[in-house]
């Protein structure tokens, strides 16, 4: 059955959207998968199981917390009795000036606290791969 599984992960750089990305379009049965950066939102349309989805946005690092999950919006419906209306000459218009959309707060790769993250592995001397060499 298909879903529409919403969740809410904090995306911080585009080095994190990738790894979102990479880590769900692995999932077999995902028709679908949308990021929304400005929102903090994955969106992943498909057969496949919710709970899946989570587990893989872990995987790769973020935390998921559920928005929604239901049946995905139909389809637009085309009406058939509409008969096709003759293409008239376009006037032209001047164009008009549109604002430029501001990204939110955006950390560049080498700045993004997530990506940061550095996990830190205390080993014995006995389990080191290579005890006798050192560097002084």
């Amino acid at each position: 059955m298909v879903k529409k599984t919403v969740l809410k992960v904090s995306i911080t750089c585009e080095k994190c959207k990738k790894k979102l990305l990479k880590a769900v379009s692995s999932l077999e049965g995902v028709d679908k998968i949308e990021v929304d950066s400005s929102k903090g939102t994955l969106t992943v349309t498909g057969d496949v199981d919710p709970y899946d989805v989570i587990l893989q946005a872990r995987k790769a690092g973020k935390y998921a917390e559920v928005v929604s999950i239901g049946p995905p919006p139909p389809p637009p419906k085309q009406d058939e009795k509409k008969k096709p209306e003759k293409k008239k000459p376009e006037e032209k218009k001047p164009e008009e000036k549109k604002p430029e959309a501001k990204a939110g707060h955006c950390y560049m790769p080498c700045d993004c606290p997530a990506c940061r993250q550095m996990a830190i592995v205390y080993m014995p001397g006995w389990e080191e791969p290579d005890p006798p060499c050192s560097i002084m």
